[in-house]
């Protein structure tokens, strides 16, 4: 499914008029950051077509980054982590103007509802907070163990009306033969989130934050994967567009994700950015050499 169908940059003029009048009006004539300005006139890039699935491939400083962040700014998507931003960042997403698809009868689609963009920072922060969840759950399981042992074989508590109804609950549960001190403790300090290496927990957090009928926007999603991890997590996203009715817009390296079916792929390494297949791609050239130089290894 196609939602967003094109996106279209400030030109160079555009980007130094914005620049100029936002300088005089907030510095005197001064500015701190031009940021984003003059990075992607220079790679004579001016509007994007998108398909269901469209890669954004580049080396570290390419503006994969801030395209992603200018598209959701603009779509005004929901995120988590913030943008790098800067004194033009505002007047620039004003600048860009984008069109949606149409639907059968010709009328331009909406933004689907739950539409986001996805950094590595979400997933992490995503990591930390199952832990801190799970050290703290931890903690009060040690306690409702040993208040478990109180309310079992201790005295009976009084019950003269509503406000005794919970404290003389807990201790009746206590008592109840099926009800074992481990599922006490985890009725009432909460069950732990199950939690596996890094790599793993990342790709269980798109499996569950991935729904249907969505746009998403992916900020290196392979980061903490595997190369076994990274080819689920290219049938994942493949699932997804295919049967799922999602949109991806993806910033990645990885050889295995720029090699999703269906994929059109933006190189902002070139000059000027034109679609390309995936194994003309440098990256994955690269890849190439290395094992082919030591195939010898491998053919033994």
């Amino acid at each position: 499914m196609r939602y967003l169908e094109k996106f279209v940059l400030p030109s160079e003029d555009d980007e130094h008029d914005l620049a100029h009048r936002r300088a005089w009006e907030e510095n005197g004539g001064y500015l701190d950051c031009g940021y984003p300005c003059m990075i992607f006139p220079q790679k004579q890039l001016s509007e994007l077509d998108f398909e269901t699935t469209t890669v954004l491939y580049g080396g570290n400083g390419s503006g994969k980054s801030t395209l992603l962040n200018v598209i959701a700014e603009k779509l005004n998507l929901h995120r988590g982590a913030p943008a790098n931003g800067g004194e033009l960042f505002a007047p620039y997403v004003a600048a860009c103007d984008f069109r949606m698809d149409v639907d059968l009868y010709g009328d331009p689609l909406d933004v689907p509802a739950g539409s986001r963009i996805i950094c590595s920072d979400d997933v992490f922060e995503y990591m930390l907070a199952a832990r801190r969840t799970n050290e703290e759950r931890a903690a009060r399981t040690e306690e409702e163990k040993k208040q478990h042992a109180a309310l079992k074989f201790g005295e009976t508590l009084p019950f003269n009306g509503l406000r005794d109804y919970e404290a003389y609950r807990k201790q009746v549960l206590a008592r109840q033969k099926s009800l074992t001190r481990r599922k006490f403790a985890q009725k009432f300090a909460g069950k732990q989130i199950r939690l596996w290496s890094n790599g793993e927990t990342a790709l269980e957090f798109f499996r569950e934050n991935l729904k249907n009928d969505t746009l998403y926007l992916l900020d290196e999603p392979e980061n903490s994967l595997s190369p076994k991890l990274q080819l689920e997590m290219k049938q994942l996203l493949e699932e997804r567009a295919r049967f799922c009715g999602c949109q991806f817009i993806i910033a990645t390296h990885s050889p295995f994700l720029l090699a999703m079916r269906g994929a059109k792929i933006y190189d902002l390494d070139a000059v000027p950015v034109l679609p390309k297949k995936w194994w003309e791609l440098e990256n994955t050239r690269t890849y190439f050499q290395f094992f082919y130089q030591n195939r010898n290894l491998f053919l033994k």
